[in-house]
Order: structure tokens, then sequence, then C-alpha cells
């Protein structure tokens, strides 16, 4: 490796360690992490990842904001369920069987971000079980943050909508009043 790039590594590995997302990892992961990691940038309205598609990837968002949305039926119309921003990570799928974005990202704002190769990482965490551990431990936090989102959205769509049910079509009657 050339010396401008170690030291960009380097820059990268300290970036890293810097955010709450991997705040108290162990040294040995962060420079892991940083090795396979790179800077990128999205433009404001650019698709980061489709929803259906092979999730092999995730970022560490440091600017900017990403819109995540989901469709349920093939050409439904997408609805925004979340919108995160610096310090937040996106793409958590890779990490989970069958391996399909759940979501899609779409840069609401120009974006920063620091991309890591997910299916690298993947094949390292089952080699390093506290690797991971301790990747599983923050993609889970991002999960519950998102369903945590994802229940608001509907409950407020329950009260906005006074015949929708979040269980199901034959509950309707039963709505909130």
């Amino acid at each position: 490796m050339s010396r401008l790039a170690e030291m960009n590594r380097r820059h990268l590995q300290t970036d890293i360690a810097a955010t709450p997302f991997f705040t108290g990892m162990s040294d040995l992961h962060l420079k892991m992490l940083s090795y396979w990691a790179c800077r990128t940038h999205f433009n404001d309205r650019q698709v980061i990842f489709r929803q259906g598609e092979t999730a092999n990837r995730f970022y560490l968002i440091e600017a900017g904001r990403v819109e995540l949305s989901a469709a349920g039926i093939t050409g439904q119309r997408e609805v925004v369920l979340d919108t995160i921003g610096p310090e937040d990570s996106v793409g958590w799928s890779w990490l989970f069987e069958p391996y399909e974005c759940q979501f899609t990202a779409r840069a609401s704002t120009e974006v920063q971000a620091i991309f890591f190769y997910g299916t690298v990482l993947r094949y390292y965490c089952e080699k390093d079980l506290s690797l991971g551990f301790e990747l599983f431990k923050r993609m889970g936090k991002a999960m519950i943050k998102r369903l945590q989102s994802a229940r608001r959205s509907a409950l407020e769509a329950q009260s906005t909508h006074r015949h929708f049910s979040p269980v199901g079509g034959e509950h309707a009657m039963y709505s909130v009043r």
C-alpha cells in the first residue's frame, strides 16, 4: 500500500472510530472496517439502493439526509417510512439472509457517506465471531430504530385514515376513533 493510501486509510479509521455507531469497538475491528471501507457521495434524489436488490453494502451517513421508502406490491406507490441523517447507518440487510434490500434508499439532499463492503464483512464476521457480534449489536439498534419509526408512521396513518387497520383489511370495521 502506498504511503498516501496508508495515510488515507488511517484517517478513515480515525473518522470511523469517532462515530457513535462504532463507539467501543476494538482497534483491531476498527482497522478491519476501515480496510473494507471508502468514502462516497450521492447527489440529491440519487438512489443509493432499491428494495429487492441484492444487499451487499451498508453506509454510515456523514452529511446529508437519506429517505427510506418501501412499496408493498409491484407497481404500488412507494411510501417514505423514515428519513435518516448524519451518524446514522443505512443498509443492514447484507447481514441477514436472503441478503435482499428491504427498503429503497434515496438521497434527499447531497450525501457524504462511508461505504462498507457488506459481503466481505460478512465473510470476516463468520471467521471472527466477536466482530460479527459487535456489528450485529449495532445493526440491531438501527433495526429497532427503523421499526419504531415504521410503527409511528402506521399509527399516524391510522389516526389520519379512520378505516385503516394496521392488522389487515378484515379488521377495518374496528378502526380507532
